[in-house]
């Protein structure tokens, strides 16, 4: 029994190892992916609208922001950036206020005063 057991162990190795798949040599290995280009500045009021609108992008329900609508204020070393929302409509503020850092290009979130 125990020569059935194991040619049917050597038999079973040598059918798994021809299964295991190799890349062909003239295959060259994947490109790590590029690393994520930190944001460019927004040191005019054009980028920090388009800061805003990426932005906006990333959030879990940005068809609620009208971001061809916003409204952009100079506060000095940061713009801030009104974006006027569609479920707020008749309240006020009916706008999202974004924060744009003029130095990094960093977008944050502010409460509307």
């Amino acid at each position: 029994m125990k020569p059935f057991l194991s040619a049917l162990l050597l038999s079973a190795a040598a059918t798994l190892a021809g299964c295991q798949q190799t890349p062909p040599a003239n295959e060259s290995p994947q490109a790590p992916a590029a690393a994520p280009q930190p944001p460019t500045a927004g040191k005019t009021e054009a980028e920090a609208r388009t800061l805003v609108a990426a932005y906006v992008k990333t959030l879990p329900t940005p068809e609620l922001y009208v971001t061809d609508s916003a409204r952009v204020n100079d506060n000095g070393a940061t713009w801030q950036v009104l974006v006027p929302r569609r479920d707020w409509a008749r309240r006020m503020p009916n706008s999202a206020r974004f924060e744009v850092q003029k130095e990094t290009g960093a977008v944050s979130t502010a409460p509307v005063k």
